[in-house]
């Protein structure tokens, strides 16, 4: 089976009161669907750095983000991860709290996972971000996810869902 890792932007998306953005109420109604399959078609992950963001803010929101990933394996913060962080820090251009993202893309490429799954366009699933992580991981020798939204995952190649 496939491998996902799950940034903290989707438990978010699945636990929010429906947005009045109609933007956003679509992002929210795909993460919804795709959750609903997602544990049938892929092995999903979580790591430290998700548990940590989940917790924050609201507690009742929080406690809700956490039911959602609470079967989910967690991959430990280990040297490679660490490394990848630093080396991200340095050569990928995500700078101030940007750089909080970095260890969810270190993650996925240490534990080689197919996918990170993620609703943080700006600093993430974004095209010139992908582009320099899969010149720095090719320069490296390492494997790179494939960066996507849930939409980018609601069926599966040869069109099962």
């Amino acid at each position: 089976m496939q491998t996902v890792y799950l940034e903290t932007t989707i438990p978010s998306y699945l636990v929010a009161r429906p947005s009045r953005d109609l933007i956003v109420a679509a992002h929210q109604q795909i993460t919804h669907d795709w959750w609903r399959d997602a544990r049938e078609h892929f092995d999903i992950y979580i790591s430290e750095a998700v548990l940590t963001e989940i917790r924050m803010g609201d507690p009742d929101v929080a406690a809700r983000r956490l039911v959602i990933v609470e079967e989910l394996p967690i991959l430990e913060i280990n040297n490679e991860v660490q490394n990848l962080v630093n080396i991200y820090a340095q050569r990928l251009g995500l700078t101030g709290r940007a750089q909080a993202d970095l260890p969810h893309i270190a993650f996925a490429v240490a534990y080689k996972l197919d996918y990170l799954v993620t609703w943080n366009c700006t600093h993430i699933a974004n095209g010139a971000i992908i582009r320099r992580l899969g010149d720095i991981n090719t320069e490296l020798q390492r494997h790179t996810p494939t960066i996507v939204t849930p939409e980018g995952l609601l069926e599966q190649p040869g069109g099962e869902p």
